[in-house]
């Protein structure tokens, strides 16, 4: 299958368009994207995982998908909190490489051994490939009560993958050896529900294509800023059709991401307060606690009211493909005001599915629930349809608008310096490098060497405070 370059900024597939992706659903090819509708199950608030079989014979395990890493990795040996995990030595296909990988988070990490084997996918991918994989043998605050996945998928670029960039990540092995289109989509169902429920609100992940069934409308893409995570382009922010007023330059302070390993939006300090005061002051809310907006206190009504309606609408402008237009996605209070927690007989209590955030924005799992979300690396964009599943008492609750005109704001609202981890490792060994030839010169002079103290980046923790692991709900 040839992906086509759009004509416009807009694109809808007819099934089974001869110049549309759909003909990748033919059940003869390696493809059958009908096959891969609903193969998701999860929550919001604990992620969405996938069936998958790895080893010979197959051993079952649930993988988290997570678009903000790029690492394979499943529990290789038991935990308490998980139900099942991989047994290498069970496998005719495993190797080992005998090399250690650790990837920590801001809170929680997990240490494991990389190796390969087989895996293969019961719905909709047919085959079976070759996949770098880590078997987690230590855990730290990774693997939390009550979760029904026993791995983590990383489909974000080989930029994040650990201990280098050199281990290839699954998506491109599955693009090289299954010989698909570099793109995959995906529909998370949960809308209205829980944010920690049955978790089988169910959802959708496409490899290597567009499904039309899984979207309404058009397709509006926005480009892809830098290939490390799903890096895009904030132009401005709307709550309740009235725009915060702030440099563009502050959403994408110093990156705006779209992760579905994160819980919730995350928005920089500046911009969540902005946003913050904005909702209270438009909301039908007098004096509201501010720990609901901090997140450490639940907001109850009566079970028979839905206070979704005390609050305002909030807007995300993005860039188009032509530079000099935006679209904006929208979400209702039914995204961002979640459910969560019912107590008696007659109260439901809530959580503000937004909060704030040292390094980044983030389109998490709040926004996505919202969209069918295409991560087209082939074409280098992100691209967003409202998704059908997106409804709360049979009404939607996520909008798509434009073109909009991008004359109001900066040509360019991405800081042009990034500091993500491969620069900070070139730094450090440069630093430390340095203090190596001073600590000699001195040696040399017959000087007493000072402890050369150098802060240097440790390269296999994920910094970024979107991970995963620190704001699923516990």
């Amino acid at each position: 299958v040839v992906l086509r370059p759009a004509s416009g900024s807009r694109q809808q597939d007819a099934p089974g368009a001869a110049d549309g992706l759909a003909l990748a659903s033919d059940p003869g090819g390696t493809l059958n994207f009908l096959a891969m509708v609903e193969n998701l199950q999860g929550d919001s608030g604990r992620g969405y995982y996938l069936e998958m079989l790895i080893g010979t014979p197959a051993q079952a395990l649930n993988i988290l998908v997570d678009t903000g890493s790029s690492n394979f990795a499943v529990a290789g040996v038991p935990d308490p909190d998980v139900t099942s995990y991989f047994n290498p030595e069970l496998s005719s296909t495993y190797r080992s490489e005998g090399i250690e990988v650790t990837v920590k988070y801001s809170q929680g990490s997990w240490t494991g051994v990389l190796g390969t084997d087989v895996i293969t996918m019961p719905k909709g991918l047919y085959g079976s490939y070759t996949i770098n994989i880590a078997t987690i043998l230590e855990s730290e605050n990774f693997f939390l009560p009550g979760v029904k996945w026993h791995g983590i998928l990383g489909l974000a670029y080989d930029a994040l993958a650990k201990p280098s960039s050199s281990v290839e990540t699954f998506f491109d092995s599955l693009v090289r050896q299954a010989k698909i289109p570099n793109i995959f989509s995906l529909q998370m169902c949960g809308a209205g529900l829980p944010v920690s429920g049955s978790g089988t609100n169910g959802g959708s992940l496409v490899l290597g294509g567009i499904e039309p069934s899984l979207y309404k409308g058009d397709i509006w893409y926005t480009p892809i800023k830098e290939e490390w995570y799903y890096q895009v382009e904030i132009l401005k922010l709307e709550v309740g059709g009235q725009n915060l007023q702030l440099d563009c330059r502050e959403y994408n302070a110093d990156k705006a991401i779209v992760d579905s390993g994160t819980t919730l939006l995350r928005l920089p300090e500046k911009v969540f307060s902005a946003v913050v005061q904005a909702i209270a002051r438009t909301s039908l809310i007098q004096e509201f606690s501010s720990g609901f907006w901090t997140g450490t206190q639940l907001a109850c009504w009566d079970r028979t009211e839905k206070p979704w309606s005390l609050f305002p609408k909030l807007s995300i402008y993005l860039r188009d493909e032509n530079s000099s237009r935006s679209f904006r996605i929208s979400i209702l209070p039914q995204l961002y005001i979640q459910p969560i927690l019912v107590i008696g007989d007659n109260l439901q209590c809530y959580r503000f599915g937004i909060s704030s955030s040292t390094n980044a924005l983030v389109i998490g799992a709040t926004v996505m629930e919202g969209f069918y979300v295409i991560f087209d690396r082939a074409q280098r964009r992100v691209g967003f349809a409202v998704s059908p599943c997106a409804e709360a008492d049979g009404s939607p609750v996520s909008e798509i608008e434009g073109p909009f005109t991008t004359a109001d704001v900066a040509s360019n609202c991405v800081s042009s310096v990034s500091l993500h981890e491969p620069v900070l490792w070139i730094a450090s060994y440069a630093l430390m490098s340095l203090c190596g030839i001073i600590l000699l010169v001195l040696v040399v002079l017959l000087l007493i060497p000072p402890r050369c103290q150098h802060r240097y980046t440790d390269n296999d923790v994920v910094n970024d405070e979107s991970s995963l692991v620190r704001h699923r709900w516990k």
